[in-house]
């Protein structure tokens, strides 16, 4: 026998005979609400948990994200010519915070990789180049004020608010477009952007995706958010 079943206010289900013209699509979709903010909360946890430690690797966790770096900078030359994996380790192993950061551009999903130097300041930059927006930063709207201004089934955290906790930041439309020189990324997911202030203040937020091989940049309500759409950032190290 078909049953029928509302949200309680602890956001558990049970049956309820107040809410038999409640449809299955409509069930179905507070369904994925709920499964969508739970796997956000959990990935949240793990990263409050680790933001609460000291913001260094252990030495097994060092070793281990070096030879997972080492292994995709190779695998991936065609992002980073020119540049020697030694002096990028070099400067990993001198600053103990940033390494911590690119692990949890890893351990997020990310898979960070070096997409190249600048060379006023010699700093190495590492973009998240996972094929799709990365799985454990996705559910999320841009920023605390489009989340505060949300009425009703609000996600976990923003984009903003997370990058900030990993230490990094998102990429812009210029340096999206960029990392899409290097490959095809976003082909089934999008990404939020960095937005501008002027398109912010009225609102609104920008994301961008690969179609129909052309990257496109789109705008969406701030405090949207979907299980196809996370954030990619930068780091400079």
């Amino acid at each position: 026998m078909y049953q029928h079943y509302s949200l309680s206010n602890s956001g558990i289900y049970s049956t309820t005979k107040e809410k038999q013209n409640l449809q299955a699509s409509e069930l179905f979709k507070i369904n994925q609400v709920i499964i969508s903010r739970y796997t956000t909360v959990k990935q949240l946890n793990i990263l409050k948990m680790n933001s609460d430690n000291k913001k260094e690797l252990s030495p097994e966790q060092r070793e281990e994200l070096l030879k997972i770096l080492k292994s995709r900078f190779e695998k991936n030359m065609n992002r980073h010519k020119g540049l020697e994996w030694a002096d990028i380790q070099a400067k990993l192993k001198a600053d103990a915070e940033k390494m911590w950061s690119v692990n949890e551009m890893e351990s997020t999903g990310g898979e960070p990789d070096v997409v190249g130097r600048d060379k006023n300041t010699g700093e190495y930059i590492f973009y998240d180049c996972s094929p799709e927006s990365p799985k454990g930063r996705r559910n999320l709207c841009y920023d605390r004020e489009a989340l505060e201004a949300r009425k009703e089934f609000k996600p976990a955290d923003t984009a903003i608010d997370m990058a900030t906790a990993i230490g990094i930041d998102l990429l812009s439309e210029e340096q999206y477009r960029e990392l899409q020189k290097l490959g095809n990324f976003d082909l089934k997911t999008s990404s939020w952007v960095k937005t501008p202030a002027e398109i912010r203040k009225l609102g609104g937020a920008l994301f961008a995706d690969r179609r129909y091989n052309n990257v496109f940049i789109y705008h969406n309500g701030a405090p949207s958010y979907y299980a196809s759409r996370g954030f990619r950032g930068s780091l400079r190290v």
